[in-house]
């Protein structure tokens, strides 16, 4: 009896064990991957392939989207004394850097959280520099996006913006409309959770009008309402968050089902080609199975 009562502890303490490990596994993964991604790409980066891309990389598995929340502006700007403002122009020169790589290495989409609905409870100085710099980035970069073949669009409830800043979101996104090298997209007044209220709103009126019926809705045409229809590419293959924080902040809830997260201690300010390039080596090592399996154990 005493036998099988020590048994039955054993087995109650293995499947613990294994509780808890296994709800603590996804958040270690998240937290390593940075540090495993480092590690093995260490020697390569700084040394690009024949084709242009940093040495390890294969043309064939880079993601067709990108999306990043472009975190640790404040911080940044803190750590170095400085006011908050100087890290978010910090931050637009680190953005600006990145395009051009996204050109280069065959990234067809990005898109960036530039914004979010949340952040209008920002000390009022800081929101309008916000929108101020969103404006000069705009204004400066159109020439820019128009040599290099980038279209511009943004997402959000543009409507709430200062109208200096409407305009020249008009401006631009109706300017690079056609370029074919590189979408951008940016994230201005976004919330996620707003983005899929008003793809149900638009869905409900279609209904209402005749123009669809009720048993017709389905991830199709839910997805066809979200403002990221604006792209051929609206599911990112690749979410990026830096300053370390583990959380998508109400970034693109719907698209992000299927995505691949990457973490990096780097302040926003901070993250550039050798950072960028770790981020892609990690996403190349993973085996994306969309709920399936993959080749190796089919």
């Amino acid at each position: 009896m005493i036998n099988i009562l020590l048994g039955a502890l054993v087995v109650v303490l293995v499947v613990f064990i294994a509780e808890v490990f296994r709800k603590s596994s996804i958040s270690f993964l998240c937290i390593s991957s940075t540090h495993s991604a480092t590690k093995q790409v260490q020697k390569g980066i700084g040394k690009p392939s024949d084709d242009g891309l940093p040495a390890g990389l294969s043309r064939e598995l880079v993601p067709k989207h990108v999306a990043i929340i472009m975190d640790g502006n404040r911080r940044w700007a803190k750590d170095k004394g400085l006011p908050s403002m100087a890290g978010h122009s910090a931050g637009a020169r680190s953005l600006m850097k990145l395009v051009p790589l996204c050109c280069k290495w065959g990234i067809k989409v990005l898109t960036v959280y530039a914004f979010s609905t949340e952040n209008w409870v920002r000390p009022q100085m800081e929101v309008d520099f916000l929108m101020k710099l969103i404006e000069r980035m705009l204004t400066e970069e159109l020439e820019n996006f128009m040599r290099n073949g980038i279209r511009v669009s943004v997402i959000g409830e543009s409507a709430k913006l200062p109208e200096s800043v409407q305009k020249w979101v008009t401006k631009v996104t109706e300017a690079t409309k056609n370029n074919p090298r590189l979408h951008l997209i940016l994230a201005i007044n976004y919330g996620g959770r707003n983005d899929i209220v008003q793809s149900c709103q638009s869905i409900l009126h279609k209904v209402k009008d005749g123009l669809i019926k009720p048993e017709d809705v389905d991830e199709t045409v839910i997805c066809q309402e979200l403002q990221t229809k604006c792209t051929e590419f609206p599911y990112p293959d690749l979410l990026i968050r830096t300053s370390g924080e583990l959380r998508i902040s109400n970034f693109l809830i719907w698209q992000l089902a299927y995505t691949e997260f990457y973490f990096d201690e780097s302040l926003w300010p901070d993250f550039g080609e050798r950072e960028f390039a770790k981020a892609l080596h990690s996403f190349q090592r993973r085996q994306r199975r969309f709920g399936g399996q993959d080749a190796k154990n089919k």
